[in-house]
């Protein structure tokens, strides 16, 4: 059997020495926030090339919060990708302002930064990319559009830790850049985890506040904030994780060489990656009309794969007041049809990406 991820081999490869960071955070008596926290706040920062970092509960909150933040609230409108987790969207109604969906690059499946003036309206608020997949979007006309209309730039950077555009490091590119870190991210925790890094003092300094109650000093409170503390146990894991992410990546890089290699004259279409994207392969996705054959035939030979995602979000019940059609995006839903991702994954050994490569060639 090939899993698409092993968690535990992930674990048990570290699993010394997140024992012992998990106890040091056990005896230092400090169960929320705390030097934990601080200490992973700054280190991660660091790594982005950003001037802070604030940790929080998950991924989900950090996109809200970044909302609240840039004060997006009832009759703004967010410009978001029609090809994406629905994470992205669930933020931007969290805040009470609409999402506007615009299209996907075919070759990159991430938002089409040619098609996004169109839909920049008054109301438009942020602009609010996502780095799918692992790959940077093209940040560049996104930053200059921005800029002409007085719109800031929230990046969603839940499957991009480490990955670079044009060189440099995703984390602070845009007014914000939001992360996840679920377990099966390239940097997990063993439970529920998030932050923001951003170089805008006054943002991080809003995030805080905004993450404890709306509360910079004890009981008093300047807004109506929430509890979305990233937990000092979890940060102390991820502090140890971070000193490997980018060994990881490399190994992830390795299945994804294996995989374009190996594939290429599978009739699949495979991952395309700019000249200036250095992507982190959170995830390898091919494309095929024959997906559900294709998903099936793995199956059978113990090969486990997911589809990121087999409905976008404008196609969810959870967005039937929008009254959008299934059509309304057909690049987002062509995706949905025809997107499968392979196993792929740190701890993934190169013979089993070879067997995936040979079963998805239909070889012995």
């Amino acid at each position: 059997m090939i899993p698409f991820l092993d968690l535990q081999a992930a674990y048990l490869e570290l699993k010394a020495e997140i024992d012992a960071a998990v106890a040091r955070a056990l005896d230092s008596g400090w169960y929320i926030l705390g030097p934990e926290v601080e200490a992973f706040e700054t280190e991660w920062a660091q790594y982005c090339g950003a001037n802070h970092a604030v940790g929080l509960a998950n991924g989900l909150d950090a996109l809200t919060l970044a909302l609240r933040a840039l004060d997006v609230g009832p009759g703004d409108e967010v410009i978001v990708p029609s090809n994406t987790y629905i994470a992205t969207w669930l933020a931007v109604s969290a805040v009470g302002a609409t999402p506007v969906p615009v299209e996907p690059d075919p070759a990159t499946h991430n938002i089409d930064t040619t098609r996004i003036a169109a839909a920049i309206t008054p109301q438009t608020k942020v602009l609010l990319p996502v780095h799918l997949y692992g790959q940077p979007a093209d940040m560049d006309p996104i930053l200059t559009l921005a800029r002409q209309h007085g719109i800031a730039v929230v990046e969603d950077a839940a499957q991009a830790h480490g990955a670079r555009y044009k060189g440099k490091r995703i984390g602070a590119h845009g007014d914000i850049v939001c992360w996840s870190f679920y377990p099966g991210k390239n940097l997990g925790a063993l439970g529920d985890g998030g932050a923001i890094t951003t170089s805008r003092p006054d943002l991080a300094d809003k995030v805080q506040m905004l993450r404890n109650y709306g509360s910079r000093v004890k009981y008093v409170n300047e807004v109506q904030g929430v509890n979305s503390r990233l937990d000092p146990i979890q940060a102390a894991v991820l502090r140890v994780k971070l000193k490997y992410l980018d060994d990881w990546t490399d190994r992830r890089r390795t299945i994804a060489d294996l995989y374009t290699k190996g594939l290429k004259d599978s009739g699949l279409i495979l991952p395309h990656v700019p000249d200036w994207a250095d992507p982190v392969w959170h995830l390898y996705v091919v494309c095929t009309e024959e997906r559900d054959a294709l998903q099936q035939r793995l199956g059978a030979a113990g090969i486990g794969t997911l589809i990121h995602y087999p409905l976008p979000p404008h196609m969810q019940e959870a967005y039937a007041e929008l009254g959008m059609t299934a059509d309304a995006f057909p690049l987002a839903r062509q995706m949905a049809d025809g997107v499968l991702s392979l196993p792929i994954g740190p701890q993934m050994e190169v013979q089993h990406a070879a067997f995936v490569c040979n079963a998805v060639c239909g070889l012995d």
